[in-house]
């Protein structure tokens, strides 16, 4: 009994985190890392997690639902009182943001007001961390792109995120609500089904190694697993000054040799090719300066090969196979 009251009072402490869009891409991961840092982690958002599933992520309570300030607050009754939100749902497709700007600021905007209100009716009892994006800087004529540098986005998927981040910053300074934004530039990792290394598998499977752009184009990329952790140290810095910071390895790479790296450890070996075409809201350079989080102690630990090769592994294990 003595032990067992023990472990009641160690379960009693540990502070609970929500996580919006926990069944999302980077949502697993942020969840898995705070799980693993002894967080209680319960999860929301669109999708039907198994048991299963929720146990490999460290979900302890998972809640299918649209990400409202009405159904946070029955959440913090049947899962019990955060003490953090990590906001990881909406929408994450520029495309999409074209064809469908309406949902997109549903997802991107509304969901945002909705986390915030419910942290401002904790009276700052409740940090927030929100990973915003890269898109929110536009066509930059310089890089690195300093936290600084004049919001100019070329996307409504952008625009949305510029709207949402305006939404944190009003929230921390008028009512306190400790926040911190963080925004992440070219995010990868095995089990992301979208965007470059996707369409990569998909044509280097077809044999048919072609895309979009110039491949002139730099892009700063960084693993998923260092973002979780990102967005963990992001918690940790949230602040009525809603500290912005951007997310990325501050080392940028063309995407001509990005794919090259990939052709390498795809077997045969393929070389990309280039249409010469430009998509609509796709910048022609993304590199971010990370003096700040680095300043955190935040240093990327999953190298690019690493991480590729882990990529081309799951891909061939999971789609191919099935």
């Amino acid at each position: 009994p003595q032990r067992y009251a023990i472990f009641l009072n160690e379960k009693h402490m540990r502070k609970t985190v929500f996580i919006t869009g926990a069944a999302g891409f980077i949502g697993r991961h942020v969840a898995r890392t705070l799980a693993t840092q002894g967080w209680r982690v319960i999860g929301v958002g669109y999708g039907n997690l198994v048991t299963d599933e929720t146990r490999t992520w460290g979900i302890e309570h998972w809640q299918s639902a649209e990400v409202t300030l009405d159904n946070l607050e029955a959440l913090a009754v049947s899962a019990g009182e955060p003490d953090a939100v990590i906001h990881c749902a909406g929408s994450g497709l520029v495309g999409y943001s074209f064809e469908h700007p309406r949902n997109d600021f549903l997802g991107n905007v509304l969901s945002t007001l909705d986390v915030l209100e419910f942290a401002r009716l904790r009276t700052g009892r409740v940090r927030v961390a929100v990973p915003s994006s890269a898109a929110v800087y536009g066509a930059v004529a310089q890089y690195p792109i300093t936290e600084d540098t004049p919001l100019s986005p070329i996307s409504p998927y952008g625009v949305h995120k510029v709207m949402a981040e305006d939404l944190c910053r009003s929230y921390a300074a008028f009512w306190q609500v400790p926040v911190c934004i963080v925004r992440l530039f070219s995010i990868f990792g095995a089990g992301l089904r979208k965007q470059l290394l996707w369409d990569a598998c998909h044509k280097a499977h077809a044999r048919s190694f072609r895309f979009f752009g110039t491949g002139e184009e730099l892009r700063d990329w960084l693993h998923v697993n260092d973002a979780a952790m990102l967005m963990s140290l992001a918690l940790e810095h949230a602040a009525p000054d809603c500290p912005t910071v951007n997310g990325g390895s501050g080392e940028g790479m063309s995407i001509q040799d990005m794919l090259g790296r990939f052709g390498k450890i795809w077997q045969p070996n393929l070389q990309p090719d280039f249409t010469g075409e430009t998509k609509a809201g796709d910048p022609a350079h993304y590199v971010a300066d990370t003096s700040q989080i680095r300043a955190w102690g935040f240093t990327p630990q999953v190298s690019l090969d690493e991480g590729l090769a882990d990529y081309i592994r799951w891909f061939r294990q999971t789609e191919l196979l099935e």
